[in-house]
């Protein structure tokens, strides 16, 4: 069977969408070919790198990538998930072909404020959060 492409979409790409490729890549890499990608690429965010770490998963020398470069190169998905705010969702780009469009609204960790230890605290949780909407849809997709 064909793998299902999925294409996972923030801003920056520096940590929501990071967090979902890899945690679906994770748990059914299988049965989709994943990316991700940002709308303004920024730079990992480290807490993110360490966040993923625990779970196995080095992503400490990925590059971001721009979303409209993927859209330029003509790239199809069956899935383009965004996992930012309403408003940021809605600059997504259309993709060429039959792709279905989902919105999972995750908070920023760009926007955490406190101590490292209170940020590595609420990144863990957004990942945890992420984690548990990924494992909710591929039991729902049944792919």
């Amino acid at each position: 069977m064909e793998k299902k492409k999925v294409l996972f979409v923030c801003i920056h790409n520096s940590a929501r969408s990071q967090m979902a490729e890899e945690l679906l890549r994770k748990l059914a890499g299988d049965r989709f070919e994943v990316e991700s990608a940002g709308l303004e690429p920024g730079k990992l965010n480290p807490i993110v790198i360490e966040v993923l770490k625990e779970e196995g998963i080095d992503i400490s020398n990925k590059p971001t990538k721009a979303v409209f470069e993927l859209f330029k190169k003509g790239n199809q998905y069956n899935y383009v998930i965004t996992v930012c705010d309403e408003s940021s969702a809605q600059q997504c780009p259309i993709f060429p072909g039959l792709c279905q469009r989902f919105h999972w609204s995750f908070t920023d960790p760009s926007k955490f404020l406190g101590t490292d230890k209170e940020k590595l605290a609420k990144v863990r949780q957004v990942k945890e959060e992420i984690k548990r909407t990924i494992e909710q849809w591929i039991a729902a997709a049944k792919v």
